[in-house]
């Protein structure tokens, strides 16, 4: 088996970690030149993973196309599998699918 030596920078971590702190005290920008930590990329949604986040914020079909501030018919296209959430949808039902309590506190 391959093995891959890792470096590590502890200086550039230390770095990055100040850098959110003062993006979060609104003291910094936060730029992509700065080496800050970003979300990963979110993967596609099957349409039963859409199901089971309406289910699970247990809403209609009605109520969660309002909550992600699309139509109806696109969400259930979502569902159905005839259409694909990309983009900020994506990401918006990620969240749901991780923090739902921030959906039910609208």
């Amino acid at each position: 088996m391959k093995t891959k030596e890792i470096s590590f920078d502890a200086e550039a971590l230390v770095a990055s970690v100040e850098a959110m702190a003062d993006h979060v005290r609104g003291e910094r920008k936060l730029t992509l030149r700065k080496r800050a930590l970003l979300p990963s990329p979110v993967k596609p949604l099957a349409a039963q993973d859409v199901v089971e986040i309406r289910q699970r914020l247990n809403v209609s079909q009605a109520v969660f196309a309002s909550l992600l501030n699309v139509s109806k018919v696109t969400a259930i296209s979502w569902e159905k599998g005839r259409r694909r959430p990309s983009g900020a949808a994506l990401r918006l039902l990620e969240l749901a699918r991780r923090r739902p309590e921030v959906f039910q506190e609208v």
